[in-house]
């Protein structure tokens, strides 16, 4: 790791959990360490004297992404940040704008910071040149992530792979922001330059807008640790979220973390009811002082995720990556805090579905480049369910829909099987199901209105 070039600090990270490793830890977080949280603190409940509070603190506030992703889920090579979503504008287009767009309205240099991995850098700060007036901000645009090497599941030694040495690393996630915080010089350079507070969320998200009321309430009661929740549906059942320790200290358990035999109870969404946005708001002074008291090391649970040294040949030996969720400092911090937030600061794209209603006219992208429901929806996107075998990669969804996303502002839910093809200006009413006959393609026409039945040829 050394001759890797990676600093002291974040070696001394990694043997933090790779002793755990050894020593026979799992990561598991039972139900006796993870008891339900009753209740929260609502967006609803916030006081409207909180903007103000929100809008004085501004000038002390960045906006810090994750872009550390490629779209490989999704069939691309890139980073996922430059999909587009709103004709041509990618998430990193419209997140650019939504700060510039603050900046305007408060005339602040409110910075854009991005956590970049070796995977998304260069293509991703190409594509910022095309907004100069981005880097008047007084900080860098961007750090970088850490590199860690897979470790052999038989072995526990660190991997090695002739074929493909890239293959030998991976990113420790999203909870390496911490350390990369320090070590790029970003946590200094932002204190030095007057900053306190840091809005951090995902840069596939894009509910997650800089809002006032939040920030008005994170600076006013002094939270060195927010993290914005919302409420579990079936839809989240599977994935991480928001329990007590015994000490009482909010605490986050990923799917990961659970115990196989527990897993019906993790997914219980009555028991536990709220899940992670990865919405969270940090005290920078406070990191800071966490940091130095800890020489560095949070001591965030250890997540250990098995898996194939080569991620696209299951076939290939198993590696252990060392993980940590950026969320799971909610238990390191003592007065740490969790807000119910609405569901629509929850718009995250894991799949072409999720990236079909987001083209959609379901969400209309306002003047300062936010994104709102439209009225018809109801508060509640529709649910979209494609067919893997013909929509998973993303050329393939595209071929598929030629002409742009049909009309779902008045949708429930579409579901397609099979091998579809939408023409232009296909309206989707209620709920469908479209379905093309085993083996064969069906060709919805231009102007087509699906509604409240069951399409098929």
């Amino acid at each position: 790791m050394r001759s890797a070039g990676l600093s002291q600090t974040f070696i001394d990270n990694f043997r933090f959990y790779y002793e755990q490793l050894v020593q026979g830890a799992t990561g598991y977080i039972s139900r006796e360490e993870a008891q339900p949280v009753e209740t929260l603190p609502s967006y609803q409940e916030l006081d409207t004297s909180l903007q103000r509070a929100g809008e004085h603190a501004l000038s002390r506030t960045l906006v810090l992404k994750l872009n550390g992703g490629l779209g490989t889920s999704m069939g691309m090579d890139g980073p996922k940040s430059l999909l587009p979503v709103k004709g041509d504008l990618t998430f990193l287009d419209i997140i650019v704008r939504q700060v510039l767009a603050l900046r305007r309205r408060f005339d602040l240099p409110i910075p854009l910071v991005l956590m970049n991995s070796f995977y998304t850098r260069t293509a991703t700060l190409h594509a910022l040149e095309a907004y100069p007036e981005l880097k008047e901000q007084g900080v860098p645009l961007d750090f970088m992530q850490h590199m860690e090497p897979k470790i052999w599941k038989e072995s526990l030694l660190p991997a090695e792979w002739p074929n493909d040495p890239d293959k030998e690393w991976c990113p420790p996630g999203h909870g390496d922001i911490y350390t990369a915080l320090v070590d790029s010089g970003m946590l200094k350079a932002l204190l030095d330059t007057g900053y306190e507070y840091a809005f951090v969320s995902n840069v596939d998200n894009l509910g997650a807008v800089l809002d006032l009321a939040i920030l008005g309430y994170f600076a006013d009661q002094r939270i060195p640790f927010l993290m914005e929740v919302a409420q579990r549906t079936p839809a989240d059942r599977k994935g991480g979220h928001l329990a007590r320790s015994r000490d009482g200290r909010l605490i986050l358990r990923e799917s990961a973390q659970c115990p196989p035999e527990e897993e019906a109870e993790f997914q219980n969404i009555r028991l536990y009811r709220y899940f992670n946005t990865n919405n969270l708001w940090m005290n920078l002074r406070a990191l800071a002082e966490m940091l130095e008291r800890r020489h560095g090391v949070l001591g965030l649970p250890l997540i250990r995720n098995e898996k194939p040294i080569d991620p696209t040949d299951p076939t290939t030996p198993r590696v252990y990556q060392l993980e940590t969720a950026m969320g799971s400092a909610i238990g390191i911090f003592e007065d740490a805090q969790a807000l119910c937030v609405p569901r629509s600061r929850f718009a995250p794209v894991k799949k072409n579905s999720d990236l079909l209603v987001l083209m959609s006219d379901a969400y209309h992208l306002n003047e300062d480049y936010t994104l709102s429901l439209a009225p018809e929806c109801n508060g509640t996107p529709p649910v979209v369910t494609l067919d893997d075998r013909y929509y998973l990669l993303y050329d393939a969804m595209k071929a598929r829909f030629p002409a742009g996303a049909p009309s779902l502002r008045r949708c429930i839910s579409l579901t397609v099987r099979g091998d579809v093809t939408f023409g232009a200006a296909v309206t989707v009413l209620g709920s469908v199901v479209v379905e093309a006959p085993e083996g064969e393609s069906l060709h919805l026409p231009d102007g087509a209105v699906l509604g409240e039945t069951e399409v098929a040829s």
